[in-house]
């Protein structure tokens, strides 16, 4: 039943009409690059993006505009998360559930979750490795306007090896001629970034999760086949050693790093390599994740065991200036400690030392810049693509906030409006 009315709402659903113009008025705008907020400020949109946006005194609202009014909000650029996975499935009672589940199970589940995660406030996700390239086909949808939900950049699906993180999932790939194929087929299928596991992970059952199990010359050959197509890699990397190891070898981001300690950290600040912390995952006041879906008890031994050490791989991270996108490893929109997830990942970064302006950066021009994508998203500037959320307060002023979403915009189309 619960598939047939997404079915429904999903034919209903409407985009933007061509030619459109809409003014939001009357709020505060939050200026990322500059680091300021505007009072009484003005977004005027067109065809989906931002034509204008400054001062009301400044800004004129055009004659045919569509006004919004949005007085006594603040508006921030439309949220991002780095790592998501829309068809998540860990183990214990959620793999139960869908263990059976079939391709049209999959992608209808995604769907569903695509749709929260926007409605959550994030308008562009990373997906770094899903299964079946259900998430390509669902970037598509969106992007042609069938189906409501976040911009998404895929990775495929991730590049594993026998023995490693995640190889219980599907297919798996052995020394650099096999991985140069994997590569070519995540390319093929059209991933805008390769995503490879150089590490144990908490969600494998053996192994440990600090050491290094991809090779120099498999990573190596990851590397190759990405730059030779012009895209990038991340590293799922809970090593210490792996990820330096890595980093040398020219990866372009870490997924969680666990036990990440300074120098490698410093090393990744010296290359601009991006780290993505997932913190969610790993600290107490979000453990209620697990109790939902049923984590078992090895499961959960695996969360304590890199809780404290990750804790203090984003402290030194945010020390050494290591550039950091936002990233979950939950669902965007999942409940989180009174919020959803992305909200408090942003949360603990300021908590790890981050200002409230670094951790709205990292899930809005960070982001993007790791993307490649600063000249279209990630600030409220003229020119970019109109992904708008507006909040209740000052996150300049305290990042929570965020908590208070009530006004969801994506390419200039109101996906979620609470105060009208």
């Amino acid at each position: 039943m619960r598939k047939l009315l997404l079915l429904a709402a999903l034919l209903v659903w409407q985009p933007l009409l061509a030619g459109e113009t809409r003014a939001i008025v009357g709020a505060a705008l939050v200026d990322v690059i500059e680091g300021r907020v505007i009072p009484d400020a003005v977004v005027v949109i067109r065809d989906g993006r931002i034509t204008a946006a400054g001062s009301a005194a400044d800004t004129p609202v055009p004659e045919d505009a569509e006004r919004i009014e949005l007085e006594g909000r603040w508006l921030i650029p439309g949220l991002m998360n780095m790592h998501v996975h829309l068809g998540l499935i860990l183990p214990g009672l959620m793999a139960a559930e869908h263990a059976t589940e079939s391709d049209a199970q999959l992608v209808l589940r995604m769907a569903d979750n695509a749709r929260q995660s926007l409605h959550s406030g994030v308008t562009t996700i990373r997906q770094p490795g899903d299964r079946r390239h259900a998430d390509i086909a669902l970037a598509r949808a969106i992007d042609r306007g069938v189906l409501p939900g976040p911009r998404i950049v895929s990775s495929g699906e991730m590049i594993n090896i026998t023995g490693g993180h995640g190889a219980s999932m599907g297919t798996h790939f052995d020394g650099p001629y096999e991985i140069r194929k994997a590569a070519r087929l995540q390319v093929r299928a059209g991933a805008q970034w390769l995503k490879i596991a150089i590490s144990g992970g908490i969600a494998t059952p053996v192994g440990g999760i600090g050491q290094g199990l991809m090779t120099p010359d498999e990573i190596s050959a990851v590397v190759d086949i990405a730059e030779r197509h012009g895209i990038k890699v991340t590293a799922h990397s809970g090593s210490d050693h792996a990820t330096r190891e890595a980093v040398e070898l020219g990866i372009h981001g870490v997924e969680h790093g666990y036990f990440l300690q300074r120098p490698t950290l410093r090393l990744m600040s010296e290359r601009g390599t991006w780290y993505v912390p997932t913190i969610v995952v790993s600290q107490p006041a979000t453990f209620d994740f697990f109790e939902r879906i049923g984590s078992p008890p090895w499961y959960m031994a695996r969360v304590y065991e890199v809780g404290q050490d990750h804790w203090r791989a984003l402290e030194m991270a945010v020390e050494e200036g290591v550039n950091i996108a936002l990233g979950t490893d939950q669902f965007p929109y999942e409940p989180n400690d009174g919020t959803t997830a992305t909200v408090r990942e942003a949360e603990y970064y300021v908590e790890a030392g981050m200002t409230p302006l670094q951790a709205l950066r990292s899930a809005t021009l960070e982001s993007a810049r790791m993307l490649g994508m600063e000249d279209s998203i990630g600030s409220l500037s003229p020119g970019k693509h109109a992904d708008i959320v507006a909040i209740e307060g000052d996150p300049l002023a305290d990042i929570s906030a965020l908590r208070s979403i009530g006004f969801v915009m994506k390419g200039g189309q109101v996906y979620r409006h609470d105060w009208e």
